[in-house]
């Protein structure tokens, strides 16, 4: 199988091309540059793989939460390039996939998955590991960090809403956590394996960023203070 993958959801732009074990991959931390770089370094995993667009099995592309503009980025770039090569495309939740990285890095079989949402709020989900792939206990919501919910002692803290919000892991009793992880491309592509093997691909027109909050726009004194969607 092969697959290509990309992810805009944070600062950090990740692209990765594999089978579902082997991956080729990019991360580079661009801010708001995912436009410009995001071409160029798709073209790179696919040299590095020896693969041409033409030849893949299907695209797949964190489709959110996360930056407004980033997981809309990431879903246009992929629903042009899956046009153009007449491929199905794979929209994978970005914050199960912080959870799949935190399974990679630390063996951790219950997340809980935390990206900062700006405007003083978290992107939060719960997962459990089950059969290879991820069951969500709480699914990807947009709260206040006041008000995340106590987790159990045994779930593992993964994103960098800690970073944004040192005392939340203590708050709500996580023992372990690590502000560090983000979802990645890798991650995005080791989901979509299952996914392409059951047939649950969509079209490109038919592929939609998975927003949460659904505002998308500042006001005037917003704006003027700083704030960022």
């Amino acid at each position: 199988m092969r697959i290509l993958s990309i992810d805009c959801s944070t600062d950090v732009l990740s692209v990765a091309c594999g089978d579902g074990r082997d991956f080729a991959f990019r991360d580079e931390h661009v801010g708001p540059a995912h436009a410009e770089r995001a071409l160029p370094r798709i073209r790179e995993v696919l040299a590095e793989r020896g693969w041409a667009l033409s030849t893949l099995d299907a695209i797949a592309f964190g489709a959110g939460p996360g930056s407004f503009t980033g997981v809309r980025i990431a879903c246009g770039v992929a629903q042009g390039l899956a046009l153009g090569a007449g491929l199905g495309l794979v929209p994978v939740g970005t914050l199960e996939a912080l959870a799949q990285e935190a399974w990679r890095e630390h063996a951790v079989t219950e997340v809980f998955a935390c990206l900062d949402a700006r405007m003083r709020e978290v992107y939060v989900a719960s997962y459990a590991r089950e059969g290879g792939g991820w069951h969500a206990l709480r699914e990807p919501d947009v709260v206040k960090p006041d008000a995340v919910p106590a987790q159990p002692a045994s779930s593992f803290g993964a994103g960098d809403g800690f970073a944004v919000y040192p005392t939340l892991a203590a708050r709500i009793g996580l023992v372990r956590h690590e502000a560090t992880l983000g979802p990645t491309a890798r991650a995005v592509g080791e989901l979509a394996v299952e996914r392409i093997a059951r047939g649950e691909l969509v079209a490109a027109r038919d592929a939609h960023p998975v927003y949460v909050r659904h505002r998308v726009a500042l006001t005037t004194v917003e704006r003027a203070a700083g704030a960022r969607l």
